[in-house]
């Protein structure tokens, strides 16, 4: 019979139990007080060990004599122990004349036996009693283990770790504990989760043979997902005579995500040898027929002389190489004095609007307006998500670019010559259709609007017109900037909210979707800054750097749409 987790813990304790025995036999006082008769004891008794319920112990034995007892000597024994003076008639109770007892050592026999429900550790007493002597005690221990067939484990529920779909976990280990069991125990998983007697060929079924299911076996078990989203299931312990064990099991599906790691630190500045952009070419992800999403992220970290102190207009373009002309994917703050470390990967953008762009051979170019010698170390990496797209093939257009600087955007409250107005034909497939605009403001000419200067500080809400109609609006107002994670910003000027952005933070993009998909229509498209306020040319000049496409979406392949000036 193998000893189990269980049953060790058992034998430890009576272990400890009997080595206090040993020494501590007697429970009694040593002072008999006036009393000249007493109880004798010689010997001891250690632990009886593991004992199956209904079945009894190898005896022990100790000497017992009086001395000058004036009456019979009557022993006694607690539940689950029996006594004899043969070694054969075993009861809980015996008498000793007194005068045998007196006359010479009695041999008392003890042993245990434990009843169906003396199970685990059961302690005892052996009370040795005569009325003129002071009653004396023995300590008695043993382990009760069931015969009934069982199977022992020691988790009862696995939640496994997030596990990208169609791939597999890191395993968990369960430890099967047999007892009294006669027939193999089948194993069996639900859907989703696989288990290994070996940690290296996994399947759903798996049995442990009958000539080891009283052993302890470690049984290997991982999450392998089949779809996305939480997933439950069920190990099943099956064996006869033995009522089934159930272990709940449960994880999450996600999706597979395919890393590209394209600029690497890349060191952004304003002299000392630096440039203020950088331009570069990576191969991407080159199928994007399960792609459902692409997000893009920006870590910057300072370098050893330090971060730019400023907060300064940033952004990352892709190379549309029909045309050559860059697309903003998208747009960032800096902090003042500081990197975005603070964000586990920085920041992050969705760009699933370019993926007809963001594929095999691509053009990127990032851009950081410092201007000192310090900068920034820039690092882009995407993710390529697994999943099934909206819509499996995109295309996208540019509208309006003026995105290079902050002082190369649109002029504010005052005239210039840039085109606002383009026309926008979308191919006749197109089953969605949508804008995207990137805007942020810069400057802080006068005169003030409600004590805020413009392009940065003023709130101003601008229009998109659609064939001349007011369609959609933009509001450039607060963003919660003394809310942003990024907060390592001191001394910088970094909490009071800006005009649609914040010193650290992504600059949003804004996606305004037509009602219907605008299939095969040529529309006019006109973006229309607030009116109603002047620069007075008394504190500088006001911006809006603005880049704006349009994106359509089908289910059969389809062409860009046309944007004529």
């Amino acid at each position: 019979m193998k000893t189990d987790y269980f049953r060790k813990h058992f034998i430890v304790s009576s272990l400890l139990l009997s080595i206090f025995f040993v020494f501590n036999c007697g429970s009694d006082s040593s002072d008999e007080g006036s009393n000249s008769s007493s109880i004798l004891i010689t010997g001891s008794l250690s632990s009886f060990g593991e004992v199956n319920v209904g079945s009894n112990s190898i005896s022990q034995n100790i000497q017992v004599k009086g001395d000058d007892l004036s009456a019979n000597l009557s022993i006694s024994v607690t539940a689950n122990f029996e006594i004899s003076l043969d070694n054969v008639s075993f009861s809980n109770q015996v008498t000793v004349n007194k005068d045998i007892a007196n006359a010479e050592n009695q041999t008392l026999y003890v042993r245990f036996s434990p009843s169906a429900s003396a199970l685990g550790v059961i302690s005892g007493e052996v009370s040795m009693q005569s009325n003129s002597a002071t009653t004396r005690t023995v300590n008695v221990s043993g382990v009760g283990l069931s015969t009934a067939p069982v199977i022992g484990i020691n988790v009862s529920s696995f939640n496994f770790q997030d596990t990208p779909v169609a791939q597999q976990s890191a395993s968990s280990t369960l430890f099967i504990d047999g007892n009294n069991l006669t027939t193999a125990i089948d194993l069996n998983v639900t859907e989703g989760f696989e288990i290994s007697l070996d940690g290296t060929l996994f399947s759903d079924v798996q049995q442990i043979p009958s000539g080891s299911v009283n052993d302890q076996t470690t049984l290997f078990i991982r999450f392998a997902p089949t779809a996305l989203g939480n997933a439950t299931g069920t190990l099943s312990l099956v064996s006869a005579g033995v009522e089934t064990v159930e272990i709940v099991l449960s994880g999450t599906g996600i999706p597979v995500v395919y890393n590209y790691l394209t600029f690497d630190k890349e060191r952004l500045a304003f002299g000392g040898g630096f440039n203020q952009s950088a331009t570069q070419t990576f191969n991407l992800h080159d199928d994007l027929t399960n792609i459902q999403t692409i997000k893009m992220y920006v870590k910057l970290t300072c370098p050893n002389e330090g971060c730019d102190e400023w907060d300064v207009y940033a952004n990352v373009k892709v190379k549309d190489n029909d045309s050559g002309e860059l697309y903003e994917l998208g747009r960032y703050i800096t902090p003042y004095w500081n990197d975005n470390s603070q964000l586990e990967r920085g920041f992050e953008f969705d760009v699933t609007d370019f993926k007809s762009l963001l594929t095999g051979s691509t053009e990127l170019r990032i851009r950081t307006e410092c201007w000192n010698a310090r900068g920034y170390e820039v690092t882009i990496d995407f993710d390529y998500i697994e999943g099934t797209p909206d819509y499996p093939y995109y295309a996208v257009s540019r509208v309006l670019a003026y995105d290079d600087w902050s002082s190369s955007g649109v002029p504010y409250g005052t005239t210039h010559n840039l085109d606002l107005d383009k026309m926008v034909s979308i191919p006749a497939n197109a089953e969605s259709t949508h804008l995207r605009t990137i805007i942020s403001g810069w400057g802080q000419a006068s005169p003030a609007i409600a004590g805020r200067t413009c392009a940065e500080w003023c709130f101003r809400t601008h229009d998109v017109k659609i064939n001349g109609v007011n369609t959609f609006q933009h509001n450039m107002d607060a963003l919660g900037c003394a809310s942003n994670p990024v907060n390592n910003q001191e001394p910088g000027n970094w909490q009071p909210d800006r005009a649609g952005w914040c010193p650290g933070m992504v600059v949003p993009y804004r996606i305004d979707s037509f009602a219907t998909n605008m299939a095969g229509s040529t529309f006019d498209f006109e973006y229309q800054y607030q009116s109603g306020w002047t620069n007075d040319a008394q504190n500088g000049n006001a911006f809006y750097a603005t880049s704006t496409f349009v994106v359509v979406k089908s289910n059969t392949p389809i062409n860009k749409p046309v944007v004529i000036d």
